[in-house]
Formats: structure tokens, sequence, C-alpha cells
């Protein structure tokens, strides 16, 4: 074919050099993205539980079948996502986990430098929520919707994993519903 007059024959090749640029960009992100959703899925050591079905409002105290609890009946206000110094009322923090909240538990003992590393994990996640109990079955507890990980250490890699997996995740009953707006004044 014959080149018209003024027609620069590097044109073709740009455009066919960013056509590639592109495709290869566009193959780069999935493969990316395909990975990072593998190790999203649930750490190692996660126990599915039997809570029942969401949507149950009590104002009454629920006797749960787990410490924390994990799902199940809960008072009709939700809890404040956010970083609690004092326990909070187990039925309004079942709520938010029904919005899609993770929330993590600690015993009081905790080392105040163990503490301070399960609020770093905590502050930025706008579906968190992070208080002291008491009678904890190990150190530090995830729990979402009826799901739950017991660790012993706050550095617990495990920790940011079932935060990432459960976190508005798959199991959330009313995904995207509120977690500020309820009772609670996180720090």
């Amino acid at each position: 074919m014959a080149q018209a007059p003024g027609e620069r024959p590097w044109g073709k090749l740009l455009i066919a050099a960013i056509l590639v640029a592109l495709i290869a960009a566009f193959v780069g992100v999935v493969i990316l993205d395909s990975r990072q959703g593998v190790s999203a899925g649930p750490p190692d050591g996660t126990e599915e539980l039997e809570v029942g079905q969401a949507g149950q409002h009590t104002e009454q105290n629920v006797d749960y079948e787990q410490n924390p609890p994990a799902g199940g009946d809960h008072n009709p206000v939700w809890q404040n996502c956010g970083v609690y110094e004092e326990p909070i009322r187990n039925e309004t923090a079942v709520h938010s986990l029904e919005h899609g909240a993770v929330w993590i538990t600690y015993r009081p003992d905790l080392p105040e430098q163990q503490v301070n590393r399960l609020q770093d994990l905590a502050q930025g996640e706008p579906y968190a929520l992070l208080s002291p109990m008491e009678g904890l079955p190990s150190s530090v507890v995830a729990s979402a919707w009826g799901e739950q990980l017991q660790v012993d250490e706050a550095s617990d890699e495990r920790l940011e994993q079932f935060v990432s997996a459960f976190q508005q995740g798959p199991q959330t009953p009313e995904p995207g519903a509120a977690c500020s707006g309820g009772v609670g004044e996180p720090v």
C-alpha cells in the first residue's frame, strides 16, 4: 500500500503500541485483583457459627450462646462504629454486625501496646467496632455476623485478614446499612 503524502509510518506504530500497553495494563489489573480476592478470604481458624435469622429486634437483654456474640436477636438501635475504651452493650453491637461491622473485642488486661495495635487496625475502618470485654475465650476475638476468630496476640496477621474478608462481607444480612447515627460515642 502506498504511503499518502504527509503520512508518517510511525503514527500507526504509535497507535498499535498504545493499544498493546492498554491491554497489558488491563490484564495486570485483573490478575492483581484476582490475587487480592484470594488473600481476602477467611483466615485459618475462622469459625462459622449458627446465629439465627437477622432482623429480630428486642429491647431486652439477650443470653447469647457465644462470648462475644456473633449474631442473633439484638437491640433496635445499633452501636456507632469506632473505638471504645469501655465495654459496649452486646445487643447494640450485634445490630452493627447485622449491618456488616466487624467487632474486635479484647481482654481488659491486654497490654497497652497490643491495645494500641488494635486501635490502629480499627480506627480507619468504617465498619469496625473495638472494645474491651470480660470473660473472653482468648486475648482477642474478632466477630462478624455468624463468623468468629480467636487469637492470642493483637499482632496476629489473621485479624487484618478477618476484617478484610468480613467487613461488609457476603455474610452481612443488611449490607450498606448505617454504622453511625446509633448509640455510643467512640473515642
